[in-house]
């Protein structure tokens, strides 16, 4: 009935399409099981991707030949560049989505994708032979055979979800929770845990009364995710709104917390630390009067609306009669209920750099399994194991990302290395070369490595390297484009800056915070004309290349000061525990996470510069 397949993705979220995606197209035969085909790329929480080091991710799954991207993008009902007050490594692209739109694209995607099929059924084992990885076992007892397997399991190993008193079995509301993989890999060895997240309840909009919140709209000239010309920006957005908390509100959700299952010790999973429930957020923060509600479209044509901000397990009655004394909700009619879910993780200490699994080899985990939050960081996991499963199925090299290349790499060091023991969720300050890994660029950074593997199109590349020709270019020409002071002095009085008394250069200019490429088009037509040549991508990027150039050229010799270490590879089968002198705590946690360069070994919490200097001697011998 089936074929020997050479990878079998289980679970169709965010991660598992992406890892079926990246195989396929990389020429590998997938299976792709999920246990509701109408649920593929369901958007489980929030109808919204990217957002603060998350955007940056999207452009980066892009850049790699990946769809997070374009799928973001054809299904997009607004877009806003955040942080644009701060500095370009702070700019996080983030859209909000229509929640049917995107699964019907992804789904779309995958279909007329011919190495992918599809099998709907619950996976509840692993098909092992003299320990290793044969394929899966359904529910009705049958075993499909693979070269390697991918778990992109999301919330449902084991969910339970939590309403108030109330708890029922799931992965998610209205569909069953996934039993016997976890069972089996405890058996097989593999250390588990649980972990806990949650959603707000959604509304009717139509109940609403929008006149009594802040609007926000979108970006005036809206962007987009992808870099290639296979979608475009909005011409129109739907608006969202702004609207708080008070001490009403807070009052009337305290009444329900005798029969909080965060209160009183039925939920034993640890939550995202830095996406609080509401009843969490009016008990850890008393001293606020208020908190911030985001009210969200759930797409083009629906009244649904999402209540971001508002994440809460505890019971109905308490939800709906808190919701109507938030300012607007007054007569909010309630859809369906927030609750609290439940799910086994397995820690990522186990995984290698590439989510094959330590113990089992051709076995690759992605996703929530791993301890993340957030569809981003599923999406960029399940492209990195669906990539890695192909390539050791064609007997080729392992693809890995540095924590100098992207943010996808910063992850996955981090997961391995620290391990999590709450939800992870990414962020700018968790990368240290955060000035090189702006989403302006990820294309110029990632586009050659996804073409070398075969995932990104030889037209994505020619069009990063136009990109980075044009850019080399119009700096190059800036640096000798020169101004007399009669042309610019009442242009840079206007823009708040110094007179010159000499000829200065166009990059020169670029130097000062407050000049911009948009203030020197206003100098004269010559170059206005000249600039309107180019694309706003490459005058966004030479601008940035100028203004940051000394800060940008220290991050990379801290890059390159450092790769030596990253360079410097440990055997596999080192036997650190043979070596007296390590610290015990070492000596376990290299046992442990097996790192592959000493660069990795240096970023394990718990080993010690000295047993550094120990295996390096050793390692010399």
């Amino acid at each position: 009935m089936f074929p020997v397949y050479d990878v079998i993705v289980v679970g169709a979220g965010h991660a598992g399409c992406e890892a079926a995606n990246a195989a396929a197209q990389m020429g590998s035969k997938v299976l792709l099981c999920t246990m509701n085909m109408n649920t593929i790329a369901q958007m489980s929480c929030n109808p919204a991707m990217g957002g603060v080091a998350k955007g940056q991710i999207i452009r980066e799954i892009d850049a790699l030949g990946g769809m997070s991207g374009i799928i973001s993008d054809k299904s997009m009902i607004q877009f806003r560049m955040l942080n644009r007050s701060k500095g370009p490594a702070m700019w996080s692209p983030r859209s909000q989505n229509d929640r049917m739109k995107f699964a019907e694209e992804w789904r779309l995607a995958l279909e007329q994708n011919p190495n992918v099929d599809f099998w709907q059924e619950m996976i509840t084992g692993l098909v092992m032979k003299n320990g290793q990885m044969k394929g899966v076992r359904t529910g009705i007892g049958i075993e499909i055979h693979s070269k390697s397997v991918v778990l992109t399991n999301g919330t449902f190993l084991n969910g339970l979800i939590h309403i108030g008193e109330k708890q029922f079995g799931g992965g998610r509301t209205g569909e069953a929770a996934a039993r016997g993989i976890t069972e089996q890999l405890v058996e097989l060895g593999f250390e588990a845990g649980r972990m806990k997240t949650g959603t707000p309840p959604r509304v009717d909009g139509r109940s609403l009364d929008y006149s009594k919140m802040e609007v926000q709209h979108g970006d005036e000239k809206p962007e987009k995710f992808s870099y290639s010309d296979s979608t475009s920006s909005l011409k129109e957005q739907r608006t969202c709104w702004i609207t708080y908390t008070n001490k009403d509100v807070h009052s009337t959700l305290e009444e329900g917390f005798d029969r909080s299952p965060m209160f009183n010790g039925r939920i034993q999973g640890l939550g995202p630390r830095y996406c609080p429930s509401i009843e969490d957020k009016i008990n850890r923060f008393a001293e606020r009067d208020r908190h911030q509600i985001f009210v969200e479209p759930e797409g083009w044509g629906t009244v649904e609306m999402y209540i971001n901000g508002f994440s809460t397990s505890l019971p109905e009655d308490i939800q709906f009669k808190a919701l109507r004394k938030i300012e607007g909700f007054e007569n909010a009619k309630m859809f369906r209920p927030g609750y609290a879910i439940e799910y086994d993780y397995f820690p990522p200490t186990q995984l290698k750099l590439t989510l094959e699994t330590q113990l089992i080899p051709n076995l690759y985990f992605a996703g929530q399994i791993n301890g993340t939050t957030g569809y981003e960081e599923a999406a960029s996991q399940g492209l990195v194991a669906g990539i890695n499963a192909s390539l050791k199925v064609q007997e080729k090299d392992p693809f890995l990302l540095n924590r100098s290349d992207a943010y996808i790499g910063v992850l996955i060091d981090d997961l391995i290395n620290k391990g999590t023991e709450e939800p992870y969720r990414m962020f700018t300050s968790r990368a240290e070369f955060r000035l090189l890994l702006r989403q302006d660029n990820a294309d110029l950074r990632l586009t050659q490595k996804g073409y070398d593997i075969g995932l990104a199109s030889e037209e994505r590349l020619e069009k990063a390297n136009f990109k980075k020709e044009q850019t080399a270019k119009l700096i190059n020409d800036l640096k000798h484009k020169k101004f007399s002071p009669e042309s610019i002095n009442n242009g840079l009085e206007d823009a708040g800056t110094a007179r010159i008394t000499e000829k200065i250069s166009a990059e020169r200019l670029l130097k000062r915070p407050q000049i911009g490429l948009d203030q020197i088009k206003t100098f004269n037509t010559e170059i206005e004309s000249y600039l309107s040549k180019y694309s706003k991508e490459v005058l966004d990027q030479a601008e940035i290349q100028i203004k940051y150039n000394t800060y940008l050229e220290k991050e990379q010799q801290m890059v390159e000061k450092l790769s030596s270490m990253e360079n410097f590879k440990i055997p596999t089968n080192f036997d650190y525990k043979a070596i007296p002198a390590l610290s015990s705590e070492g000596k376990q946690k290299l046992s442990k996470i097996r790192p592959e360069t000493m660069g990795q070994a240096s970023r394990i919490s718990g080993v010690t510069p000295a047993d550094l200097s120990i295996i390096t001697v050793y390692l010399g011998r």
